[in-house]
């Protein structure tokens, strides 16, 4: 009992360093933990996660050549006209852009693009901008597990076939999907009327007393006078017909040709070159360089998550291989008999691992060990979202900078932020109805 105190105290201190370090220092440290517990403690190291790793790299690679070509650009100015065409329901149609952009895309990362014309929108109508900035910022993160190309869903196809479980693609979207959809919808409406109204928030209208306040209310913002060229347009549906490309294959197997094993090929491979190749339709379209896609913010911040997984899952899966069985019988009763703390458990360490794909490639595998059955960590995926309880993400901090109103915000004591209560309406809901599905469907 004592090693397996001492090793998980190596393992959560790589953990809290490297989110110290943030950037690829998870990555890094999670390396040093597998050299300490195989050379220290005489571990086997596991296998390191190379096919998550494939798939993100691919995903990843293919999403920046979009952003390089604006297909990004052209999304977020569809979007925009949606919003504005329909003021008055920006609370709720705010929330639902950033959710979907993110579900086509596979990142978060563009909502940046699309906050300050949220905050106009709102501003412009009279409706107080806290209330679809921060439900904004949740949805956009809320996307990623129910996008068929983002890191966290590949990564947990990956793991499903490494386990030896036939979830499919499919079957994770239609569980993640419609959970995610009604969690953004139940926190929206709560967010419906937060907050005093602008004309009533006497903090508000004491800042309108000063001459340059004003003035920054009047500035316009908007994507609508950016021309956005026909190459662009053609990069964002060469994107799409690469993601239905996957969804069509993952939907009828028995088109891929035979591997080795005389079954069809993997869909975690699939992924790999159907969308490597569709990257490469949209940089000969859009006459993308190369050189420009590698510096592109995307391709950045997917580097980042790769390195991460790789260190941080390949460590956490050599402690759980090394400490399975006393795992088992000391946890594993109370977490079959309520598996909901299970949940709760991947909530806490998601408030401090800001990426749902390396919070779920620190989890996956112990719940696995757990005895845990793959259906049920389906069920529970969107649990993997909770770096809203800090508010220090990125997209979080952006919607407090470009709201010029200054109502969405973090509080004085912390936690009492614009984004706590959305963001726990919206995951909690999202969790249970994932859950649900997943145990009517299997």
């Amino acid at each position: 009992m004592a090693m397996f105190w001492i090793q998980f105290i190596l393992v959560l201190g790589a953990v809290l360093i490297g989110i110290r370090r943030g950037g690829v220092a998870l990555g890094l440290i999670g390396g040093l933990g597998v050299a300490l517990l195989t050379l220290g403690f005489r571990s086997a190291p596991s296998e390191p996660p190379i096919a998550v790793m494939l798939i993100i790299l691919a995903v990843v690679t293919a999403s920046a050549t979009l952003q390089v070509a604006g297909g990004l650009d052209y999304l977020v100015q569809l979007t925009e006209r949606l919003l504005r065409s329909q003021p008055k329901y920006v609370t709720i149609l705010a929330p639902l852009s950033t959710f979907f952009l993110t579900v086509c895309c596979g990142t978060g990362h563009a909502v940046y693009a699309l906050l300050p014309v949220i905050s106009d929108v709102a501003l412009k109508t009279g409706i107080r901008p806290e209330r679809p900035m921060a439900i904004s910022s949740v949805a956009s993160q809320m996307g990623i597990t129910a996008s068929p190309v983002a890191a966290a869903v590949t990564f947990f196809l990956g793991f499903a076939a490494k386990a030896g479980y036939p979830v499919t693609l499919i079957d994770i979207i239609m569980v993640t999907m419609p959970a995610g959809v009604i969690g953004v919808l139940a926190a929206a409406a709560w967010s419906f009327n937060r907050g005093k109204d602008l004309d009533k928030d006497a903090e508000f209208q004491a800042r309108l007393e000063d001459p340059d306040f004003r003035d920054s209310l009047n500035a316009s913002v908007t994507t609508l006078d950016q021309k956005i060229s026909t190459t662009a347009k053609f990069s964002v549906l060469l994107f799409f017909a690469g993601v239905g490309t996957i969804i069509f294959l993952a939907s009828f197997p028995e088109l891929l040709p035979l591997a080795a094993n005389k079954k069809p090929v993997a869909m975690t491979t699939v992924v790999q070159f159907v969308m490597l190749a569709f990257g490469a339709f949209i940089m000969f379209a859009g006459n993308v360089k190369a050189k420009d896609i590698a510096h592109s913010s995307v391709f950045t911040a997917g580097m980042i998550a790769v390195v991460s997984i790789f260190g941080i899952a390949w460590m956490s899966d050599t402690f759980i291989s090394a400490n399975k069985a006393f795992l088992v019988d000391n946890i594993g009763i109370m977490v079959k008999i309520a598996p909901w703390t299970f949940a709760i458990a991947t909530f806490c360490i998601s408030a401090f691992v800001k990426s749902q794909a390396a919070t779920l490639a620190i989890t996956l595998p112990l719940g696995l060990a757990l005895g845990l059955p793959v259906p049920l960590l389906l069920g529970l995926m969107p649990a993997s979202y909770a770096y809203f309880f800090f508010a220090f993400y990125p997209s979080d901090l952006a919607a407090i900078n470009m709201d010029r109103t200054g109502t969405t915000r973090i509080g004085k004591y912390l936690l009492n932020h614009s984004f706590m209560i959305p963001g726990l309406i919206g995951v909690s809901t999202s969790t249970v109805v994932a859950y649900v599905i997943s145990r009517m469907i299997f």
